[in-house]
């Protein structure tokens, strides 16, 4: 038996925003990054809606760019104070992502990290509250799937916490908040977007049902993206449905490997997540085709790419998303992000062994091991093909 899990609710196009008007409850718990949700005004309108609709709100601020289990434990304790029916997540990934883990420690204050990075453990959420989340970014998706990502820094590990229970119950995807995003933000978004679409559409629980999905959102990414990074508003509107529907096919056909390594890399060297997943990408379809020729070939026929057969096609879809890398200014190595040398090597044991653990690997349509994983993380700093 399969399962499909997405929010109950999305609303999305401008001015999405007002439905907050009429959201039913008493308090609720506002969870934001840095100052952009303020200094555009978006708070203010966030907050001004609920007021309206008669909930008390308190604020949740500073959640740091790669949010950290301290910040998730002093978010939860600040909840358990409060008390609120209903948990918001506002901006980027990150401060959605640490909203939904601070939501598992205010349910259940005895729970434990150790216990929450065990796929699909989480026990039965909404005792106490809903979950609202409203991105500022066309990337993470965060908003209709089941994973939020979370970072040991004692450790130097990033651990997607994994269960349908972190599936949000309404999803706000108004574009009009993407609209204030830099260009670097938008190129790394983006790659995270179209990783994820093609992740999901290789990966062992992929279904009727994500696959469509997938190849929609990948289709309008390679459309937009461009675009989107240079400033055209449509673009930027059409990205933020797209980087959705790619969270929904990822979040229940789940990732592969690309993911694992982006995880872990991050943690270590502090490479942005979704350029990590940009410059990796390449590298994993080379090792992947192996297993799933046919299904890369698939997408790079339903993006028109030139190819007799599936090998040249896939060949093509690697060769797209490396030009892709070029116009978005996004590295094509590790070692051109400007990663040491000698630091790597003297990492890359730990992060290839920590990535074979992530959770995103059980679902890769290839297996591996920690000395393939080590290979291709060298392949990726140095630029080497794939060829094993």
């Amino acid at each position: 038996m399969s399962r499909f899990t997405l929010p109950r609710d999305i609303y999305f196009g401008e001015g999405s925003l007002d439905v907050l008007k009429t959201i039913k409850g008493k308090k609720a718990v506002i969870v934001l990054g840095g100052g952009s949700m303020k200094t555009f005004g978006f708070l203010d309108k966030v907050e001004t809606y609920l007021k309206e609709a008669g909930i008390e709100t308190r604020l949740i601020e500073g959640v740091e760019p790669d949010p950290s289990v301290e910040t998730v434990m002093n978010g939860a304790a600040i909840m358990r104070e409060f008390q609120p029916d209903w948990i918001i997540g506002i901006g980027g990934g990150s401060p959605i992502d640490a909203a939904k883990a601070m939501w598992i420690f205010y349910e259940y204050p005895d729970f434990t990290f150790e216990k929450a990075i065990i796929p699909f453990g989480i026990p039965e959420l909404r005792q106490k509250a809903k979950f609202i989340a409203i991105p500022s970014t066309s990337g993470t998706a965060t908003e209709v799937t089941a994973f939020s990502v979370i970072t040991d820094y004692k450790a130097q590990i990033k651990y997607p916490l994994a269960d349908f229970n972190l599936t949000p119950d309404i999803a706000i995807v108004d574009p009009e908040l993407a609209q204030t995003m830099p260009p670097k933000l938008v190129a790394h978004t983006g790659m995270d977007a179209l990783t994820h679409a093609v992740e999901a559409y290789v990966a062992c629980a992929r279904s009727y049902f994500s696959d469509p999905l997938a190849i929609q959102a990948i289709v309008m990414i390679k459309e937009s993206l461009q675009k989107s990074f240079e400033g055209e508003k449509e673009a930027r509107n059409h990205m933020h449905i797209a980087q959705c529907l790619a969270g929904m096919a990822f979040s229940n056909a789940l990732l592969g490997i690309t993911h694992s390594m982006a995880h872990k890399i991050g943690a270590v060297f502090h490479i942005p997540h979704g350029c990590a997943n940009a410059i990796f990408l390449p590298y994993v379809i080379q090792y992947n085709r192996k297993a799933s020729e046919d299904r890369y070939a698939a997408i790079a026929k339903a993006l028109g790419l030139e190819g007799q057969n599936d090998k040249e096609l896939v060949d093509s879809l690697i060769e797209m998303i490396k030009d892709l890398n070029v116009k978005l200014n996004i590295p094509a190595t590790v070692k051109e992000w400007g990663v040491d040398e000698n630091e790597f090597k003297e990492k890359v044991k730990f992060m290839a062994c920590n990535a074979v653990k992530d959770a995103c690997t059980g679902a890769n349509p290839r297996s591996v091991d920690d000395e393939l994983m080590e290979r291709l993380y060298n392949c990726a700093f140095y630029g080497d093909r794939v060829d094993f």
